[in-house]
C-alpha cells in the first residue's frame, strides 16, 4: 500500500491510498477551489435519562443531497470541475468530512459545562469520508479482491491514527448504502468516527461481557462464536479466519455478523492472512445479499471495535450488516415499540434468513 497525504483547500486532510503505483505522487493536483472554513461548532449534550452523549451539529443541514451523477463530489476532479478529491483519478481515499458532526477544532475536550442545568461540552473528535474506488457506478461487492483489501488496509490505518488523536474514546468505521438507508451521496464510500465517547451500543456489549466473563470465566463473544458454529443452522459463510452468521437474536429483516476466529480488539490488529481471508467471506457474504431480492441491498456495515482504553479485555472485533428491506417491495419501519420502548419485533426467522442467503446462486 502506497500511503499520500495532503491538504484541500480548506485545510482539510486528504490521503490516498494506493496499490503500489509509483507515479501517484506526480498526479496529485492542488486543490483549487476558494472554499469557507470548516464548521468547529459541534457541541455534546447529556441526556441524564438514558446516559448517553448527544451530538448537536446543526450546520450539518447545508451538506449535499442526493446531486446528480455530474455533480458527484467524490469522484475525481477533471479539467472543468473541481470535487473534493483533487485529483484525476485514485485507487482509496480517505479526507476529513467537510460537514463533519465532530472536530479536532471544536474546542478543549477536557473542558466541560452546562446549559441550563444540561452537561455539555465541545464536540471534539474527527469525521472522514473513505471512497472504496473512483467509479461511481461500482460498489464494494464488486471490487476485485486486492482493491477490497486495499479498503481493509484503510479502515486499518486510520482506526490505528484517529484512536491516537487526543480526546478520542472510540473509533467506528462503517458504510451506509440505499436511499432507503438515507445515504445522501450514491457513490461507493463509507465514513469514520472517532467519538470523544464510548458509544453506547459499545458500553452496553462491554457490560454484558463482563457479567459474562464473571459468571462464567470465559468471553462471551467468543462463546456465541462457538455456539453459532456448532449449531450451523444459522451460519451463511465459514473460512478458517472467519464466520459470517445470522445472529439468533436478529433485529432486523436481513442481518449478517462477521466474527474473526481470534478474539481481537481492532482492524488494525488483523494479520495479513485474516484480512485476505475476511475479503473472501465478507464479498461473498456481499454478493449472496444483493442476490437475495435480485436489486442492490440497502443496508448498514457497522465495525464493532474496542474502545482506545477501556475494555480492550473483553472487546471482540467484529463486524455487523443490518438491511431495512424485508420483502422485495417492503421495508421494514422502526415503528411504535422499536422507535419509542427500544424493543424490536422482527417479521422474519433468522434461520430463514441464513438458508436463502445459503442458496442464494452467485
Amino acid at each position: 500500500m502506497r500511503r499520500t497525504a495532503t491538504r484541500l483547500a480548506d485545510g482539510r486532510e486528504i490521503i490516498y491510498f494506493d496499490l503500489g503505483d509509483p507515479a501517484r505522487p506526480a498526479r496529485l493536483a492542488d486543490d483549487g477551489r476558494d472554499l469557507p472554513p470548516v464548521a468547529t461548532s459541534s457541541q455534546l449534550r447529556y441526556d441524564p435519562v438514558l446516559e448517553e452523549w448527544v451530538t448537536m451539529a446543526s450546520h450539518r443541514q447545508e451538506r449535499t443531497f442526493l446531486p446528480p451523477v455530474e455533480a458527484c463530489p467524490l469522484c475525481p476532479s477533471t479539467g472543468d470541475r473541481r470535487t473534493e478529491i483533487p485529483a484525476p483519478d485514485y485507487d482509496v481515499v480517505a479526507f476529513e468530512n467537510r460537514f463533519p458532526s465532530l472536530s479536532t477544532d471544536a474546542g478543549d475536550p477536557g473542558h466541560a459545562g452546562q446549559i441550563d442545568g444540561v452537561p455539555h461540552r465541545a464536540g471534539v473528535g474527527r469525521c472522514e469520508v473513505v471512497c472504496f474506488t473512483s467509479d461511481h457506478t461500482s460498489s464494494l461487492a464488486a471490487l476485485p479482491p486486492e482493491q477490497a483489501r486495499l479498503v481493509v488496509d484503510v479502515w486499518a490505518d486510520r482506526t490505528a491514527a484517529l484512536g491516537a488523536l487526543p480526546g478520542v474514546e472510540q473509533v467506528f468505521c462503517f458504510e451506509n448504502r440505499g436511499e432507503e438507508i438515507g445515504v445522501t451521496l450514491t457513490h461507493p464510500h463509507g465514513q469514520i468516527y472517532a467519538y470523544p465517547f464510548v458509544t453506547p451500543r459499545t458500553g452496553q456489549m462491554l457490560r454484558s461481557a463482563r457479567r459474562h466473563m464473571t459468571a462464567t470465566g470465559s468471553n462471551l463473544f467468543a462463546d456465541l462464536l462457538a455456539a453459532e458454529r456448532a449449531a450451523e443452522v444459522r451460519v451463511v459463510a465459514a473460512s478458517t479466519h472467519w464466520t459470517a452468521f445470522v445472529p439468533a437474536a436478529a433485529r432486523w429483516p436481513v442481518e449478517v455478523h462477521l466474527y474473526p476466529t481470534r478474539q481481537l480488539p481492532d482492524i488494525a490488529s488483523l494479520s495479513g492472512a485474516e484480512r485476505d481471508d475476511f475479503v473472501r467471506v465478507y464479498l461473498d457474504v456481499l454478493r449472496r445479499l444483493d442476490a437475495l431480492y435480485d436489486a442492490p441491498l440497502p443496508y448498514v456495515a457497522a465495525w464493532h471495535q474496542a474502545p482506545v482504553r477501556a475494555g480492550r479485555d473483553l472487546a471482540y472485533l467484529n463486524l455487523q450488516i443490518f438491511s431495512i428491506r424485508r420483502a422485495t417491495d417492503k421495508v421494514k419501519y422502526l415503528a411504535g415499540s422499536e422507535s419509542g420502548m427500544g424493543a424490536f419485533v422482527t417479521d422474519v426467522l433468522p434461520e430463514d434468513v441464513a438458508r436463502r442467503l445459503r442458496e442464494v446462486r452467485l
